[in-house]
Parts: structure tokens; C-alpha cells; sequence
């Protein structure tokens, strides 16, 4: 869980949107994708580690993994959650 604070001043890397926490159902839907071996991120490179947790920018198109507890805002990490992505 990422602290209030400090998710207010967190914003996505490319559009400055808010960003907010991951529901369970987008972490599951992506979850399912890099199982499946067909989710790959923003930058192309194919993701193999499930999330645990995850910043989902304020239109819901792209989610930021967060690693050790740690959010990764780098425009390539992002995740798609588009159907076909």
C-alpha cells in the first residue's frame, strides 16, 4: 500500500494524470495476460513477473508495477489494460 501522501504528489510519467492504487480485478486481468505470455510492456519487452501491486493512471489505460514496494513510473514499464494489448 502506497502512503496518501505521497500518492498525491505521484502523477504518470507521459500524461501528468493522478494516478491511484490497482484494484484487484485490474491486477487480475493483468495477472492472466503474464501467465498467458502475451503481456508485454509500453517499451515492448515482455513481462514474465506477476504483479502484486500496481499505480493505474486516472483514464485506466496503463498501469505502473510497484516492485519491493517500490512504484516504477518509467513510460516503457507501463502495462496496457486495453483487451487486446
Amino acid at each position: 500500500m502506497i502512503d496518501k501522501d505521497l500518492l498525491e504528489i505521484l502523477a504518470c510519467p507521459e500524461t501528468h494524470q493522478k494516478l491511484a492504487e490497482a484494484g484487484a480485478d485490474v491486477l487480475a486481468a493483468l495477472n492472466e495476460k503474464i501467465s498467458a505470455g502475451t503481456c508485454k510492456n509500453v517499451g515492448g519487452e515482455a513481462v514474465t513477473e506477476a504483479l502484486e501491486a500496481g499505480l493505474v493512471r486516472e483514464d485506466g489505460a496503463i498501469v505502473y508495477p510497484i516492485r519491493d514496494a517500490i512504484p516504477v513510473l518509467l513510460i516503457d514499464e507501463g502495462l496496457s489494460t486495453a483487451a487486446s494489448a
